[in-house]
């Protein structure tokens, strides 16, 4: 399972890919996106996914699994 997590890293949004930074200096709604489509990529390529997002106040906002085939 490859997770994937969207949270606020030094006043910046940042996407992780298993714990690893991928993607920095985004808005929120961009590492969104680009979690959405690495999400798409790891699915396509028969990957489990979990993706979590954090919210403005550091909450839990979202979280989504999508299992391998």
């Amino acid at each position: 399972m490859i997770q994937l997590a969207v949270v606020m890293k030094d006043q910046e949004w940042t996407l992780f890919e298993n714990a690893e930074p991928v993607r920095t200096y985004l808005t929120r709604s961009a590492a969104i996106e680009a979690a959405e489509a690495r999400a798409f990529e790891l699915e396509e390529a028969n990957q489990g996914v979990e993706l979590v997002i954090q919210d403005y106040h550091g909450g839990l906002s979202e979280k989504r699994s999508w299992p391998a085939t």
